[in-house]
């Protein structure tokens, strides 16, 4: 019988390391383009619809409902119900504490 290992890597773990090596300019855009990629294209910012969609092409389909509405609320500091890109990219830099 075949072990399978599964092995779940955060991003945070290569955060500092890769701003490290590319820099903070090049670190930045990739955020965008990160954000770009989850959002609604015609609101301009991530629903709860685009996130489910888009996480699911992107292999993550497992998500519960509950967990895409926490990670909304988890960075919406101006409450609307969706991230814009400025709440995007500090709840990823947040969530990496090792760039400060």
């Amino acid at each position: 019988m075949e072990e399978v290992i599964d092995i779940v890597v955060d991003f945070e773990d290569y955060f500092p390391s890769m701003m490290e090596k590319y820099g903070a300019e090049w670190l930045l855009g990739e955020v965008c383009n990160g954000f770009r990629l989850l959002m609604d294209a015609e609101k301009g910012v991530i629903t709860f619809e685009s996130l489910k969609i888009k996480s699911a092409l992107l292999g993550l389909g497992d998500m519960e409902d509950e967990e895409i509405v926490c990670m909304l609320s988890e960075g919406d500091l101006d409450g609307d119900g969706a991230l814009n890109q400025l709440e995007f990219c500090i709840l990823m830099f947040r969530l990496s504490p090792g760039l400060v």
